[in-house]
């Protein structure tokens, strides 16, 4: 049954992890810089933490994959746990105590190398030990367990738990979900990992960076992954309050969003199926590149063209999200561009992951205040139809 849903066996037990410990790396996400506001620290040294945190998850993004080959995945995820571990101690431990600024940009910072390392060099065990006429289902499976505990079931569990347990003690349950997730990724999920002559060479790490010029259309992979979540992080800085704008409060407006995130968790499922059959670089561009574009496009408008309507602004908003799930072939085609290297190839692409958490910000920062919401908009649509022209060039076989 799990190969006919496209479901590896061996690694059955490791997506299971995945969903568990990202539940508990991602259940703070929607609170915790109120929480700190609340307590008396500024929207400023607020800002500073997440960006801080925003910088090392690119960083460990990009070693995820190098360190896979270098290491080996189980290696590479056992240091993403005790990073996440000692950071998650000693910012709730010390930092939250005190709120000490200097020892929570530290120790929050420090967290932040954990799930990438954890997470991604999962992703590079799938993309090396699945064949490649599953792989993209595969890796749906894999954005689908990851994004599901990250964004969906993080963010119900911490609904529930800061009202009964309160903020710290919630923050400290999470640690005990992210152990129970390592225990199913790292101890019962026995799958192997092949023997490579990059093992134990820790000077090949640069690989993960020269690659893009020994093989440009992994540099190609990386920027359209920068695109393809760039708009995700861009939204929640100004949508909130063009939202409130055209009638829809804050309360609706976190309902569409944990939507649409339901929505794209499905979809992440189907476009894996679609993409092994479809062809990977054909569902990128069409329902990834063209379909977010429009959809992106279309979501901003709705509440105007619809008068404020609560549920088909929640219907626009599920298809920008079930179009974002378009662009998960990727993570198969990339590391299919590379014979050997895939690791290296998949740094690119998790690099693209990581810079896009900046890219989002990035984007409202510089042009808002020229251009306005409806600007940014058609900056972020037009970011999406150059991702489908990108993904064009990356051409690897007849099919994909």
């Amino acid at each position: 049954m799990m190969q006919r849903i496209g479901l590896p066996k061996p690694l059955a037990w490791g997506y299971l992890g995945i969903l568990i410990f990202m539940m508990g790396d991602g259940m703070e996400q929607g609170w915790l810089s109120p929480y700190l506001i609340d307590r008396g620290l500024a929207m400023e040294h607020s800002a500073t933490l997440f960006s801080l945190y925003g910088v090392t998850i690119a960083i460990s993004s990009w070693f995820s994959g190098v360190l896979t080959e270098s290491l080996n995945p189980r290696k590479t995820m056992w240091l993403g746990l005790l990073l996440y571990l000692l950071g998650t101690v000693l910012f709730i431990g010390i930092g939250l105590k005190d709120l000490d600024l200097g020892v929570l940009y530290l120790t929050y910072a420090l967290r932040g190398f954990g799930y990438p390392l954890f997470a991604y060099s999962f992703l590079v065990w799938i993309s090396y030990v699945v064949p490649q006429n599953a792989l993209g289902r595969a890796v749906g499976w894999f954005w689908f367990v990851f994004t599901g505990g990250l964004n969906v079931l993080g963010a119900f569990y911490s609904s529930w738990a800061i009202e009964h347990l309160g903020h710290i003690p919630a923050l400290w349950s999470a640690v005990a979900w992210v152990l129970v997730g390592a225990i199913f990724a790292l101890v019962l999920n026995k799958a192997t990992f092949p023997k490579l002559e990059t093992q134990g060479k820790l000077d090949n790490l640069l690989r993960g960076l020269t690659i893009i010029k020994s093989e440009p259309k992994v540099a190609l992979g990386g920027i359209v992954r920068i695109i393809n979540t760039a708009a995700q992080f861009a939204f929640p800085v100004f949508l909130p309050v063009y939202m409130a704008e055209q009638g829809i409060d804050t309360k609706h407006w976190l309902y569409i969003w944990g939507t649409i995130f339901s929505s794209n968790i499905i979809f992440n499922l189907i476009f894996g199926f679609v993409g092994d059959r479809l062809g990977w670089r054909q569902t990128i561009m069409w329902f990834g590149g063209v379909g977010c574009g429009l959809t992106t496009l279309l979501f901003y408008y709705s509440p105007q063209w619809f008068e404020g309507n609560y549920s088909l602004v929640l219907a626009c908003g599920v298809l920008w999200g079930a179009c974002l799930a378009g662009y998960v072939p990727l993570s198969a085609l990339v590391p299919s561009l590379v014979e050997k290297e895939k690791g290296a190839a998949m740094s690119i692409l998790n690099l693209g992951a990581g810079l896009a958490v900046f890219a989002g910000p990035a984007i409202v920062w510089a042009t808002f205040g020229a251009v306005g919401a409806e600007g940014v908009v058609w900056i972020l649509a037009g970011l999406y139809f150059v991702s489908a022209v990108l993904t064009h060039q990356i051409k690897l076989s007849a099919k994909n």
